[in-house]
């Protein structure tokens, strides 16, 4: 019984391990690596016509967005969920046509793969993961404590999931074998070469604007392209940002209260009933005191280098005399007031370390076999390598020292100040001029030690206030605002000469879709998406939003539904495509003769040649990738000329001059192993994507986020 009673208390654990377990097992075998309606809907979406629960589903992005620590908005989270839904309810589908299982003696072989099976409560006396023994815990969990086996069963059932998934991915690796034919193929590939002679009618040598591109030949394009102009429904904006900073008199009425704290201030005394005189901040003898109660930042007592301070007064403070003030000055949306306190000149040190721990030392690792005697021996023998003339520390360091990141820092430690390093460490380095080298012991061992500069510090006592808008700038931008969204709201046409009028700078988001969160320019703003896609909103219509301490008024100037791409949002793409293709047809007509000199007479050019051409690398000097060239270099009898080419980026007319095979070879094994790679990777990509694209797939999201 005590023995059982210790494993009901550790249940908890080995769930969670197995949970992990099975998180690890199954990655580690994955391959590779509309509108709104007028009622709300009960669930998020469906997958060939399977559901997917609201309630559900809102569970699982709330964990989403705890274990994203604030990193992940709910509709981030959302979206992130709602695909892992979609590729588990499409994977299951598929295991389901084909009637993959998984028996007992599977999980069981599952298990012996995991953490659990090292567990000593469930192996026999070799060491080994004995089924009986855990068959025999889970028999007396489901009787003694329900609640845990329930648990386990929920992992269970994920473990069968997990392992029908392999079992689906498996059967997909096994069609992806090469043959040697293909090996063959891929090793001629890389290894024949053709040299050519060649015509190039250039398609720059046509301007553009002689071409002429009609919407319905863009629109016929569209049609025999479809998969490639599917959209989703987007909605383009156009808004302008009012933001409620201070003004100019609200800077400078906070100057005129910082700089008062220059001035002694009197207080009345109501123990004395006398006046007191307070010291201003510049004679104030109790820093701190003053400090925290004028400043919205508390006293740091931190001496800083230079390179700390982080702010362009740098140079400035930190030349100071002691006592002296500056400012106030503007940094980073604050005024700000500093005094020296105090100067070391020697605050900062620099330095470089060789470790040398021993078996105990803090920085032993479980292969630390080395005693204190033999590291203390090493140390005195690297110190004197060290110190010897020419010696290179950072080479030493690299080759010797046990820190972690010293064979590419060669024991660098850079600028440290006080405190931030073990005692007798830091006295040494403070205490030594620069380039002494010595030996210091610590916790973690023995350190040969070279002081390699020194810098001075500051300590700086600031005030630090944030200039906030006061009421009167916060009523002026409210009502400039209004003003704006009452006059737009009359003429919704003239939003940017409005805007314009009113010293308003106006600025566009384009291409928002039902389940965006941010907006370039405002950055996360689901509400003003939400209001674009609500079926009320029509186009010209606007609206006042307020976020982050920002006024906006949002119109929305365009919108496109789910289906096929407008022509005009589509042919700054297409058009090009069209006048190479209309320019082409007009050099293959210019690219005809009985010889390649004939047609670069015809045509004011020359002849060229390229050598070494192979199918692994389409690329023809000096003119750029041209795959269909090279193919059809291969696929001519030498001393034939082809017919023209549209290239990527001229006609071609080619000649092979000659072929070189690469002879044959016994053993293709290279190039079979470097395919199925790829395949394999390839496979792992787009398994998932392609179920997706064959399947239909109905999100609500933007109906609950």
């Amino acid at each position: 019984m005590a023995v059982l009673e210790k494993i009901r208390s550790k249940t908890v654990f080995l769930i969670a391990i197995i949970g992990l377990a099975l998180f690890a097992f199954i990655i580690s075998d994955f391959i590779g690596k509309g509108r709104f309606s007028n009622h709300q809907p009960t669930e998020i979406g469906t997958v060939n016509g399977e559901d997917v629960p609201i309630d559900a589903f809102r569970l699982q992005v709330e964990n989403a967005v705890h274990q994203a620590n604030g990193q992940a908005s709910s509709i981030e989270a959302a979206k992130y969920v709602w695909e892992q839904n979609v590729q588990q309810i499409l994977l299951n589908q598929q295991i389901e046509k084909l009637g993959l299982s998984v028996e007992k003696d599977q999980i069981i072989s599952i298990l012996a793969k995991t953490p659990l099976a090292q567990n000593p409560q469930f192996v026999n006396e070799y060491g080994v993961f004995d089924p009986s023994k855990f068959t025999a815990y889970l028999n007396t969990l489901k009787s003694n404590n329900p609640q845990a086996y329930a648990q386990w069963k929920m992992q269970e059932d994920a473990i069968i999931e997990g392992a029908k998934q392999q079992m689906y991915f498996s059967l997909i690796r096994a069609g992806l074998g090469v043959t040697n034919a293909e090996a063959e193929i891929a090793y001629h590939q890389e290894k024949d070469m053709a040299d050519i002679s060649y015509v190039a009618l250039q398609y720059s040598s046509i301007d553009d604007k002689n071409i002429n591109v009609s919407d319905s030949e863009i629109k016929d394009y569209i049609k025999k392209h479809e998969k490639q102009f599917k959209q989703e429904a987007y909605r383009n904006i156009q808004y302008i940002v009012v933001n409620e900073k201070p003004s100019a008199a609200d800077t400078q009425a906070e100057k005129e209260a910082i700089n008062k704290l220059l001035q002694p201030e009197i207080v009345f005394n109501n123990q004395t009933h006398a006046n007191d005189t307070i010291a201003g901040f510049a004679q104030t003898k109790n820093i701190k005191e003053f400090v925290d109660r004028h400043s919205d930042t508390p006293y740091d007592t931190l001496f800083v280098s230079k390179e700390d301070l982080r702010s362009a007064y740098a140079d400035t403070l930190f030349a100071l005399p002691v006592g002296k003030v500056f400012g106030p000055y503007e940094e980073d949306g604050n005024l700000k007031l500093s005094r020296m306190i105090a100067k070391d000149p020697n605050g900062a040190v620099k330095a470089s370390h060789i470790l040398i721990a021993y078996k105990g030392s803090q920085a032993a690792t479980p292969n630390t076999t080395r005693t204190k005697e033999e590291a203390k021996a090493k140390a005195e023998s690297l110190l004197a390598e060290a110190k010897a003339a020419g010696a290179d520390f950072a080479a030493l360091a690299s080759e010797n020292s046990d820190e972690p990141g010293a064979n590419y820092r060669g024991g660098d430690l850079g600028f440290f100040k006080r405190g931030a390093m073990v005692k007798p460490f830091e006295q040494f380095v403070f205490a030594n001029p620069v380039g002494t080298i010595g030996i210091v012991e610590t916790d973690f061992g023995y350190h040969v030690v070279k002081v390699t500069d020194k810098a001075p510090t500051v300590q700086l006592a600031t005030i630090t206030r944030k200039v906030e808008p006061s009421e009167a700038t916060l009523n002026e931008l409210f009502s400039k605002v209004s003003n704006f969204e009452m006059k737009a709201s009359q003429n919704p046409k003239d939003f940017s000469n409005i805007a314009k009028s009113s010293d308003l700078t106006v600025l566009r988001a384009d291409n928002l879709h039902k389940n965006d969160d941010q907006i370039i320019g405002l950055g996360a703003n689901r509400q003003i998406v939400q209001w674009l896609f609500n079926k009320e909103t029509k186009v010209g219509d606007l609206k006042k939003f307020t976020n982050g301490g920002n006024y906006i008024v949002a119109q929305l100037v365009k919108q496109g539904e789910e289906g096929l791409s407008d022509v005009q949002d589509v042919a700054p793409f297409v058009k090009p495509i069209l006048i190479r293709e209309k320019k082409a047809a007009i050099l293959k007509e210019k690219a005809k003769g009985n010889s390649l000199a004939a047609i670069a007479s015809a045509n004011k050019t020359e002849v060229k040649t390229a050598t070494g051409l192979t199918m692994n690398n389409p690329i023809l000097i000096g003119e750029g990738r041209e795959p269909k060239v090279i193919g059809a270099a291969f696929g001519l009898k030498q001393g034939a000329i082809s017919k023209p080419i549209d290239g990527e980026n001229a006609v071609y007319v080619i000649q092979v001059s000659s072929v070189s095979v690469a002879p044959a070879t016994n053993d293709y094994k290279t190039y079979a192993e470097t395919i199925e790679k790829l395949r394999t990777e390839r496979a792992g990509q787009g398994i998932l994507k392609s179920l997706e694209n064959s399947a239909t797939i109905k999100e609500n999201i933007s109906a609950f986020y």
